[in-house]
């Protein structure tokens, strides 16, 4: 593992020093592809929300839309229903109960990204960039939340009809060192962008791959790191495994990239996180 990182996020707060961040996935959704409906109830996703933190996690990311490829987009209403609930109760649960450092929303609408801010959210999620509403860059400059900037080609209704890259790396650094000038010149600190290639968005197989064969490429730009490979799709094809039977898959994965300088991971199971990284983090190479 490389050195310990921070990670601004709203409000100047500092995520870190950690050897490692764990984003709890919380959706409340009733179609994501690992656990589509179960957390659906405002109740029950601040029930499992707790689990998740007691479990190690340091954000808990609350996502009202499936970005699953293929799926159909939602209204803002209905997103902001599910969301907004969701987010004020766990402000309200975090202080002194022992919940996590920061509450993030996963979503790509300026709408539902300025009444989550509003209603307590510490970090944007975000899967497009700012490219499917060019709104959300004004939200972010005037918020100033943790922000993690994501690459992925298309939507994902249309993602993963059979993306192509010349050179799938070289193509997300230069998507990455343009849209941080972009940001920046929005007001948006740099130190508080996190990177995250986005697998399995517009990506095959063997694009997914190289990926993250390469993660100590995208770590010279300077700023954190996230993989978000829980359960992934990849697995399946790579492993022959379905959903449901990917954790070894996913658990493998999370420690090779942590060696490989990734800081944050965006994961189901929080408890089998935390003991992968342990392990990961006691057996590594220590700097005389």
């Amino acid at each position: 593992m490389l050195a310990p990182v921070h990670w601004e996020i709203r409000g100047g707060r500092s995520l870190g020093p950690a050897p490692f961040l764990i984003f709890g996935i919380l959706n409340v959704t009733p179609d994501s592809f690992h656990d589509g409906g179960q957390y659906a109830n405002t109740d029950a996703a601040l029930a499992h929300a707790a689990v998740l933190a007691g479990e190690g996690a340091h954000v808990l990311d609350v996502g009202g839309e499936s970005t699953r490829p293929f799926a159909e987009p939602v209204p803002p209403e209905e997103e902001l229903e599910r969301v907004i609930p969701v987010v004020r109760g766990l402000n309200g649960l975090r202080c002194g109960n022992g919940m996590p450092w920061a509450v993030s929303v996963d979503t790509y609408k300026a709408r539902t990204a300025a009444a989550a801010l509003d209603a307590g959210a510490d970090i944007i999620n975000d899967v497009s960039a700012c490219a499917f509403d060019p709104q959300l860059l004004d939200v972010l400059g005037q918020y100033r939340p943790g922000y993690v900037l994501m690459h992925s080609k298309g939507r994902p209704e249309d993602m993963q009809k059979a993306p192509e890259y010349e050179d799938v790396v070289e193509e997300i650094l230069d998507f990455f060192e343009k849209k941080l000038k972009e940001l920046t010149s929005a007001g948006m600190p740099e130190a508080r962008i996190l990177l995250d290639p986005g697998i399995g968005f517009g990506k095959t197989l063997e694009h997914n791959l190289a990926i993250l064969r390469s993660m100590d490429r995208f770590a010279q730009l300077g700023l954190p790191l996230m993989a978000a490979v829980s359960n992934k799709s990849m697995f399946g094809a790579l492993c022959d495994a379905p959903p449901g039977q990917r954790q070894n898959a996913t658990q493998a994965a999370t420690a090779i990239l942590a060696s490989r300088g990734v800081f944050a991971h965006r994961v189901h199971d929080v408890a089998l996180t935390v003991q992968t990284l342990r392990v990961a983090e006691a057996l590594a190479p220590r700097v005389a």
